[in-house]
């Protein structure tokens, strides 16, 4: 049966003052398929409130916890209650408040990284297997066309086979004590009590790892890592370097840091075949290098035919013509549009399209999480080479 409505979004966390939380509602709005009607905002039922009012929600869907809007949408009749919820809420909340829209019938979208620990995305997984709800990870560097090129690419063999990566994901915001100030984003994300065991390695290093598996399809089987905290009395790290070894042979360096002074979001990608070589950088996304031994940089640009012709998962994920900038939002939308076209296939019981189904899911959350626990380990550890963690 055809679904001739907007998907019903409810969001729990991005409440007064919420970076991320903010950023999911304008992307998943603007391919116009999804609406916000529900929500519980804040851990403090008062913010929760204010934010509902600022979002002109309706009075009765603003929710002082996630339990609660469990309850009350279940209440409501099918063809009014939410479609699916997206967990924007620090990394300790990720797995409860999942677990049970799962397992009330919800579909799910969450952010990065998928849970609080190995256990946590372990069980996770069996609840989505058992509950056959779609579950979405917003991983959404892997929402830019020149991403989704880059890996068709190299997935086609154009690159021959693939010798060396190099990923690196730099930032500069917490070079000093931020979180001692009261900032909202700097205090979560350095409080191993909400963020888990890893600080800027599970925060932005698990964008770096999932981006190299993504583009290349492969594996990291050991890692040799070395995690510091370079700003007095952090409890967590603000630095990490780790050599990789993948399932093909080939080697690689992650590099992730946050007390880098001068950069921003300076996330970037090189990957080295026996043929060809290609790279890409977040803060210039539009644009995608290609190199080969004896020839010309080839810059395929974002928005052209050819684009398009080579990649149909970059032309679909392309919505203005070249020359006109797209980045961090419409990447974001990506995600979600892709997320919402299988969530609605579902709901009218057709089969997705294979390009609809090319979004983050729960398997790539796990592995997120066991890079978390492989690096934490490895760091600790005397010997060179740690095993991935299965």
């Amino acid at each position: 049966m055809k679904l001739n409505r907007k998907l019903r979004m409810g969001m729990i966390g991005g409440g007064p003052g919420a970076f991320i939380g903010d950023v999911h509602r304008k992307a998943s709005r603007m391919d116009g398929q999804i609406e916000l009607v529900a929500g519980a905002f804040d851990i403090n039922p008062r913010k929760s409130k204010q934010m509902g009012r600022e979002l002109y929600l309706d009075r009765k869907r603003t929710y002082g916890t996630y339990e609660q809007m469990i309850e009350k949408e279940l209440k409501l009749p099918k063809d009014e209650r939410i479609d699916f919820v997206a967990i924007t809420t620090p990394n300790n909340w990720h797995f409860p408040i999942a677990r049970d829209f799962l397992n009330a019938g919800f579909h799910v979208m969450c952010e990065k990284p998928m849970t609080f620990n190995v256990k946590e995305a372990r069980e996770l997984k069996k609840i989505v297997k058992k509950t056959r709800r779609v579950f979405g990870l917003m991983h959404n560097y892997t929402g830019y066309p020149m991403v989704k090129l880059a890996r068709d690419m190299v997935r086609g063999g154009e690159l021959g086979k693939i010798r060396k990566i190099r990923v690196q994901y730099p930032q500069g915001w917490l070079a000093t004590a931020l979180e001692k100030t009261g900032q909202m984003q700097a205090a979560w994300r350095t409080d191993p009590k909400q963020s888990g065991g890893a600080g800027c390695m599970g925060d932005i290093g698990t964008h770096a790892e999932n981006l190299s598996e993504y583009i290349t399809g492969l594996k990291i089987t050991h890692v040799c890592a070395d995690l510091s905290i370079f700003v007095k009395g952090r409890r967590l790290d603000d630095d990490g370097n780790c050599l990789l070894r993948f399932n093909n042979g080939a080697r690689g360096i992650l590099h992730a840091s946050q007390i880098a002074i001068g950069e921003e979001n300076n996330l970037a990608i090189w990957i080295y075949g026996e043929e060809k070589s290609l790279e890409w950088h977040q803060e210039h996304p539009n644009y995608l290098y290609v190199k080969e031994a004896d020839g010309p940089v080839q810059v395929w640009a974002r928005g052209n035919g050819y684009v398009g012709e080579r990649s149909p998962a970059a032309g679909r994920a392309t919505r203005l013509p070249f020359g006109h900038p797209e980045a961090f939002l419409e990447a974001f939308a990506n995600i979600y549009g892709n997320f919402a076209d299988t969530l609605r296939a579902r709901l009218e019981g057709t089969r997705p399209d294979p390009l609809m189904k090319d979004f983050p899911n729960v398997d790539d959350g796990l592995r997120g999480m066991l890079f978390i626990d492989t690096v934490l380990a490895s760091t600790k550890s005397k010997q060179k080479w740690t095993r991935f963690k299965k």
